[in-house]
């Protein structure tokens, strides 16, 4: 074993501290080249070198596009990610109440919900897709689509849930309703404000998996597509960084998201611990 004088670091420090700034080069590099590669100016292409820096791609987007439907597919996939994201957390809630008991056909169930994130998304929107064809009704991003979507946000939200309750403390329950409190009443001041930062991380999942879903909206969308179907379609048409704007837009707006439930999920831990 080597042996280190002072504060001197092994060398093999050095080695592994190179070695995961590569893999984060990896990870976000190509992110990184596409937010630089928006900044460019009108006469930009889609590699280096960069033809000017400027917002001109940045505003091109929000003016009349002849391929791309930008506002829209953004739009959509707003409102279907807050719509799964709000079922995912109450169902996910939900069921974490139902199983803290055990009921008949509690693991077939369970089993159940898990098989979503097994099967292949494509077969899950394939499948989708087709039962809405046999039962004659037309698929819509805001139907079938949703359907889709949550069958990949909600196994994630039933996880975190069934993890939170299965460390929850029943004391606190029980001191409230000695202290003379409804069910209600424990359920409303003492259970949801504890696990409330845990409510918050299933919200975020289902928005920003939603958000993102592409393989489970292929078949389902319907005639209007969701902002991943949408970049899909315009790598094969746009051939300007006005998709690399778009790009690095949508990625602010993750992140933005992900700082967001953070913040909310920090301001409730210190709400928890000043009471």
């Amino acid at each position: 074993m080597a042996r280190t004088t002072g504060n001197r670091r092994p060398r093999s420090f050095y080695w592994l501290t190179a070695l995961f700034a590569l893999f984060m080069l990896f990870l976000y590099g190509p992110t990184l080249t596409i937010g630089i590669l928006s900044f460019q100016g009108p006469n930009g292409g889609l590699t280096f070198p960069m033809n000017g820096v400027s917002l001109y791609w940045f505003h091109n987007l929000f003016t009349e596009q002849q391929v791309g439907d930008f506002g829209g597919s953004f739009t959509r996939s707003l409102l279907l990610g807050v719509g799964v994201m709000l079922c995912t957390t109450v169902f996910s809630l939900l069921a974490g109440f139902a199983y803290r008991r055990r009921f008949a056909g509690s693991n077939t169930l369970f089993y159940l919900t898990l098989a979503s994130l097994i099967i292949p998304s494509i077969l899950i929107s394939l499948g989708i897709g087709l039962m809405f064809d046999r039962l004659g009704w037309a698929p819509h991003w805001y139907s079938s689509a949703f359907g889709a979507h949550l069958t990949w946000t909600l196994p994630f939200g039933l996880l975190i849930m069934f993890a939170v309750f299965n460390r929850f403390n029943p004391s606190f329950e029980a001191a409230a309703r000695d202290l003379g409190a409804s069910h209600w009443q424990t359920v409303r001041l003492i259970v949801l404000p504890l696990i409330a930062p845990s409510l918050l991380g299933v919200a975020l999942f289902g928005l920003t998996l939603s958000y993102d879903e592409f393989a489970r909206t292929l078949m389902v969308s319907g005639s209007f597509n969701t902002l991943p179907l949408e970049l899909f379609g315009m790598t094969t048409n746009v051939t300007t960084p006005v998709l690399y704007a778009l790009g690095t837009l949508t990625t602010v707006f993750s992140f933005a998201v992900i700082t967001l439930i953070v913040v909310l999920m920090s301001v409730s831990r210190q709400r928890q611990q000043h009471h």
